[in-house]
């Protein structure tokens, strides 16, 4: 087990480093670091409406942390003189990647550390977490739900201290525990459904050990007394990043006094988690993203996730929903109470109470999509692997996580990044670098493309970007027309990006086709390909993105 964990630990590792092609969602590049490419590197990008000043909905403390740091150390050493070409797309989308590689590890620590207290075998625990895609897909991207999702693991691991000397809990860790609940409600507010068990696990721990009041009050001080503290640095941090235009506000914390800084708030505090919680607590912000049945997160993305494991933890849950229902209708002469949560009692009820109160509280909203859902596969791990109630099931696990790795990892939206890197490299080739040329590219039905990894200076004009998203046909060919009759540029190249299943339609629109480049593999779920062409001599077609060179209208 230990040499598999190892060889999977490696695996996660390469595959970043390789890198992964696949593109899960738009906001792993434009919550972190499609934002940090603007602000350090000085790079054309889209800032999203979350990081405008105008409505501040995210905190810029941890994109400062993470790709931040690794831009950061990037522009670092190109002015040293060390690396004059480390810039590239490959490090732009590499760097941030890495990091967060890197921190997926506290997951496997976190793992180590609980298995045995929730008498679950540590190997095998860390097999099944290192195994599972979304550990190697989802932990490996820079999605403030990884982010959540290493929060939440180490909460769980400062609830659940153990003396090494007998079996009596230790109710220590307050201020850490305060830390990490403000940090983890500044990244994303949807943590205060994950730490809900958490705390009062916590709570009840000290209840039962404490022999003195004031002690137990003492410990709850300290915790809202750290958990402030931490708060009133983010709310410092994201006022002066969003009300004196970004990084050059923090820089000054290093230069001047606290004083001094606190003096630049011009009267105007930002706290980014109030105006999250006050726009997706409107159901119509909420609905311009999508809205679900609130069943979604139990019925679907549970198992697209998880697979097997989530069919067993609810099968358990109604299990044991089902025992304590029997026993609250059993009438005794002396009450017993309700059975008492136990390690070793079957189905382990406080593990899954871990997983379910989170999966419930998030239903309550309409818009549910699967990531959201990633931080809950450490109580899920480790309720799976007590009892071995994952062994039999093994060959499913391994070919589901397989699928799973595929699928997301390198098919869908596959061909998107390799097609940036395509055209950072014929944008930035000798030739263009000796006779500038003005290219116009024309993105369609594809998700949004992270114009920081065309490592495009804000000083360049000769690059324009244009993304329809999935508008319609004629929506489309209307605006291919208008580019590829543009008579105010002699040297103009048009290229169009668009998904094989959407080729035919540019054929439509009256353009003559100079080039086209195929990348494979591209699979767009959301304009998918006919069976019927998968199984005829052109389904590499079906499954790859193009890159047109348009000319003029026919």
């Amino acid at each position: 087990a230990r040499r598999l964990w190892a060889l999977l630990a490696a695996l996660r590792a390469g595959w970043c480093l390789l890198p992964q092609a696949g593109y899960l969602h738009p906001d792993e590049f434009f919550q972190s670091p499609e934002v940090m490419a603007g602000d350090i590197l000085n790079l054309q990008v889209y800032y999203p409406w979350e990081f405008l000043s105008s409505s501040p909905c995210r905190t810029a403390v941890f994109p400062l942390l993470t790709s931040g740091v690794a831009y950061w150390a990037m522009k670092a050493t190109q002015q040293l003189g060390a690396c004059p070409r480390c810039v590239t797309s490959y490090t732009l989308l590499v760097a941030p990647r890495l990091l967060f590689t890197i921190f997926s590890f506290v997951l496997d620590y976190s793992v180590h550390r609980l298995a045995p207290f929730w008498g679950a075998d540590p190997w095998k625990a860390l097999v099944l977490l290192a195994g599972s895609y979304v550990t190697l897909v989802f932990y490996t991207r820079t999605f403030t739900n990884a982010l959540e999702g290493l929060l939440f693991a180490l909460l769980m691991v400062l609830v659940s201290s153990k003396k090494s000397d007998s079996s009596s809990v230790r109710p220590t860790h307050s201020p850490l525990i305060g830390i990490v609940m403000a940090a983890g409600f500044f990244n994303r507010p949807t943590f205060l459904a994950f730490a809900v068990m958490p705390l009062l696990h916590w709570a009840g721990i000290n209840a039962a050990s404490q022999k003195s009041i004031k002690t137990i009050i003492n410990a709850f001080l300290k915790l809202i007394t750290c958990a402030c503290f931490t708060a009133a640095v983010f709310v410092t941090a994201d006022t002066l990043y969003f009300t004196s235009v970004g990084l050059d506000s923090l820089y000054s914390i290093t230069n001047s006094s606290l004083l001094d800084a606190v003096a630049q708030l011009n009267h105007r505090v930002v706290v980014t988690p109030f105006n999250f919680l006050r726009y997706n607590l409107n159901p119509h912000n909420l609905a311009q993203h999508g809205s679900h049945p609130r069943v979604t997160h139990f019925i679907v993305n549970g198992i697209m996730l998880f697979g097997i494991l989530h069919i067993l933890a609810v099968s358990a849950g109604f299990k044991m929903l089902k025992k304590y229902i029997h026993q609250l209708m059993r009438v005794t002469s002396s009450s017993h109470g309700s059975p008492g949560v136990s390690v070793h009692s079957e189905g382990n009820p406080t593990l899954l109470l871990f997983y379910f109160v989170p999966l419930t509280f998030l239903s309550l909203f309409s818009h549910q999509e699967p990531r959201f859902l990633i931080p809950l596969i450490l109580p899920l791990v480790l309720f799976s692997t007590s009892q071995n109630r994952a062994v039999k099931w093994h060959p499913v696990i391994v070919i589901f996580n397989v699928l799973g790795a595929l699928l997301f990892g390198c098919l869908h939206q596959g061909g998107l990044i390799p097609c940036l890197f395509h055209l950072e490299h014929l944008m930035h080739s000798p030739e263009s670098s000796n006779h500038p040329r003005h290219y116009t590219l024309l993105f369609a039905h594809t998700y949004m493309p992270p114009r920081s990894l065309l490592n495009i200076k804000k000083k360049d004009t000769h690059i324009e970007v244009i993304d329809m998203a999935g508008s319609e046909e004629e929506t489309l060919c209307r605006a291919v027309g208008q580019q590829a009759n543009n008579s105010t540029c002699s040297d103009c190249h048009l290229l169009v990006i668009v998904p094989g299943t959407v080729r035919a339609t540019i054929a439509k629109c009256g353009v003559s086709l100079v080039n086209e480049t195929l990348i494979f593999p591209h699979l767009s779920m959301e304009d998918p390909p006919q069976i019927s062409l998968l199984l005829s001599e052109n389904w590499r077609s079906q499954l790859g993105l193009y890159i047109l060179q348009l000319g003029r209208a026919q």
